[in-house]
């Protein structure tokens, strides 16, 4: 695909987007907002790519946020424009980082400063993955600028609503272990292998089945704070789209048979973490 401030790049059915602005530690302009669009549209929609990783080239920058020099080109200027951000008509001011609807597992390779927006765009990911220089804040605060692509919502999810709050209100800002502490990043590494490592964990997400990874973090994304009977009803919609499937067959036929590594005696486990008896 053809981008100018995003690398766009497919490894088998691993499909890697950067923020590719290095000179301006990788921050969101109008450019960067509609090539963002197009990026995880064609993620979303591609049959054939499995996982997502999204990171920033270079070395100190995974994300600085909004490029605050274009403010007046990426934030509403008319009244019909912001009341159709209200109405939840628009994808988000930085790229579509209100879009809830993609169920495919996505990584965050988070190689430096996640700010402001680019903390907002780590939390879009349902993994993310430190080096050990990454450093993470709400660093917007300083300009009495909000946060509104997904930072007063995402955050709190992941991290609980008092440390969420922490890090909103103060504008402090983190490093990796810290954040590792909090729940923020699932795991840290040494400075120049988060795509490395985020790779990795990728390739074994996607040897996965995904039918049943799809529809169990749809559920969990749409049942998320919900009363826990509307979430048990998603739960069981989701389910029950999958029960029927070839692919659920198929795993059950594995499961009976014992073809499936875990399950041989002969054979080294594919789970991380198993240990057998």
């Amino acid at each position: 695909m053809d981008f100018t401030e995003l690398e766009y790049e497919r490894q088998g059915a691993i499909t890697i987007i950067k923020f590719n602005r290095p000179e301006s530690r990788n921050c969101i302009g109008p450019t960067t907002h509609e090539e963002l669009v197009r990026a995880w549209t064609h993620f979303r929609d591609d049959q054939s790519a499995k996982v997502a990783i999204l990171t920033g080239v270079g070395e100190i920058a995974f994300c600085s946020g909004a490029d605050l020099k274009a403010a007046e080109r990426l934030i509403p200027d008319t009244q019909a424009e912001v009341a159709a951000h209200v109405r939840g008509e628009r994808p988000g001011i930085l790229g579509p980082s209100r879009w809830t609807d993609i169920y495919k597992p996505i990584i965050a390779a988070v190689n430096g400063a996640a700010y402001a927006g680019g903390l907002e765009w780590a939390c879009f990911a349902d993994l993310r993955i430190a080096e050990e220089h990454a450093t993470f804040g709400v660093t917007c605060r300083r300009w009495n600028i909000g946060l509104v692509d997904g930072g007063t919502v995402r955050l709190p999810r992941i991290v609980g609503f008092g440390r969420a709050l922490d890090l909103i209100l103060t504008g402090r800002v983190i490093d990796a272990q810290e954040a590792e502490r909090i729940g923020l990043v699932s795991e840290v590494v040494p400075s120049g292998h988060s795509l490395e490592r985020a790779i990795e964990l990728a390739t074994y997400l996607s040897t996965l089945p995904q039918g049943a990874m799809r529809t169990d973090k749809e559920s969990v994304i749409r049942g998320y704070g919900r009363p826990l009977r509307e979430a048990f009803q998603i739960e069981a919609e989701c389910f029950m789209r999958l029960v029927d499937s070839p692919e659920m067959r198929e795993g059950l036929r594995r499961f009976a048979t014992r073809e499936h590594p875990d399950l041989r005696a002969d054979a080294q486990p594919t789970t991380p973490g198993l240990k057998r008896d």
